[in-house]
């Protein structure tokens, strides 16, 4: 068995670089939208057999056990090449919580089939009135016995029509004296009678989104993740986590590179205008890759990302939406042309596509308004 950790880093990306090149199919790369699970279901399941479905878990809990400079390296050569996303909330979050946090009878029963992908997993987390302030979260679950019982609303879950499991931040002590006090971690089987999802239909037409509605949906004690009104600490390390990678370069670096390839095609670098808002949006570019480095250190280290990793969400997200503001003024009035704008004989960019792409970005893993208010409070210590 190859010993991945003793590898040196170079080594280890050129393997895993010649790996892709030649196992990802390339019908596949760069998609322009979330790929739904029946479309990526192929590759992953052949991951599954290989035993690379998830390369952070430690061996023991049938992970590859990658130290966290590895698992850097396997993103960034995942996203050069622009491997679809799987529906992997199971395996980013779920797998590691159960990890850290289950007992070992929620670990038995729950990271085999993640690893399978027999569970797909969906995040319940945002609320129609409980978005980017989670902690105002209304999802209620009383405690009934041996279950729990519970009613709300998620909304924003991405892919739940593909899921099997979904897990839940809901409100278990209505009383507590601090909005993120009383909630609790639960996992709950979207099989269980009382659950709806309904689909939401994006301005590109995707349904990439759902909502999910609760009524009275009974879940067994045994789901509930750590301590009882304790979920808010989990959550919390889970968005951190989230928000590292909200933050990478690669999105920012692969629009910059289909904008450089309309402008070339254009002749618009000859544009004195045109040039000068390219340069900086490149230069934003190599700052941010700075800035993830830095991030990115901290977690090869081993360290706790703090509240600063909200700057880094920031300025991933805004970037990317610079580059996609500058390329709809660049094709001009063949932005909204549905099959894109040609670059050359066999390739195109689709601007409004790329536009789309842009627009939730700054809302999802939470909304950049209230980053900047955790960077305020938690980093600058400004008063309230």
């Amino acid at each position: 068995m190859t010993d991945w950790n003793a590898m040196d880093d170079a080594a280890f990306r050129r393997e895993i670089r010649t790996y892709l090149e030649a196992e990802y199919p390339k019908a596949l790369r760069h998609p322009s939208r979330r790929l739904r699970w029946h479309e990526v279901s192929d590759w992953y399941l052949k991951r599954a057999e290989a035993g690379w479905t998830a390369p952070g878990w430690p061996a023991e809990h049938g992970g590859v056990g990658l130290s966290p400079s590895k698992q850097l390296i396997f993103t960034e050569e995942q996203e050069r090449i622009g491997v679809a996303r799987a529906p992997d909330q199971g395996v980013v979050m779920v797998g590691p919580l159960l990890i850290r946090y289950g007992t070992p009878e929620q670990r038995e029963q729950y990271l085999p089939k993640i690893l399978s992908w027999e569970h797909i997993w969906c995040q319940g987390y945002s609320e129609p009135n409980s978005g980017s302030d989670l902690a105002s979260l209304r999802t209620q679950a009383d405690d009934d016995g041996d279950h729990w019982v519970v009613n709300g609303q998620k909304t924003w879950t991405t892919l739940a029509q593909d899921a099997t499991h979904i897990f839940v931040l809901a409100r278990t002590d209505p009383h507590a004296e601090r909005k993120q006090k009383g909630i609790s971690f639960l996992l709950v089987d979207l099989d269980t009678p009382g659950i709806t999802i309904r689909p939401i239909e994006n301005i590109a037409g995707h349904e990439e989104f759902c909502e999910v509605f609760f009524d009275n949906v009974r879940v067994p004690k045994d789901n509930l993740v750590g301590n009882v009104n304790e979920g808010w600490t989990m959550a919390k390390a889970l968005l951190g986590f989230e928000r590292l990678f909200l933050g990478s370069p690669k999105q920012s670096q692969n629009a910059l590179g289909r904008l450089d390839a309309f402008a070339e095609a254009r002749g618009l670098h000859d544009d004195p205008a045109f040039s000068a808002e390219f340069t900086k949006l490149a230069l934003d570019v190599a700052d941010l890759s700075e800035a993830f480095e830095s991030f990115a250190a901290q977690v090869r280290g081993g360290e706790t990302l703090g509240a600063d990793i909200s700057w880094l969400k920031i300025w991933g997200t805004e970037t990317y939406g610079r580059i996609a503001e500058l390329a709809v003024q660049a094709a001009d009035g063949e932005a909204p042309l549905v099959e894109g704008q040609a670059i050359g004989e066999d390739a195109s960019v689709d601007v409004l596509n790329l536009y789309f792409g842009c627009l939730p970005t700054t809302i999802y893993g939470g909304s950049n308004e209230i980053q900047r208010n955790i960077l305020a409070k938690q980093v600058l210590r400004l008063p309230e």
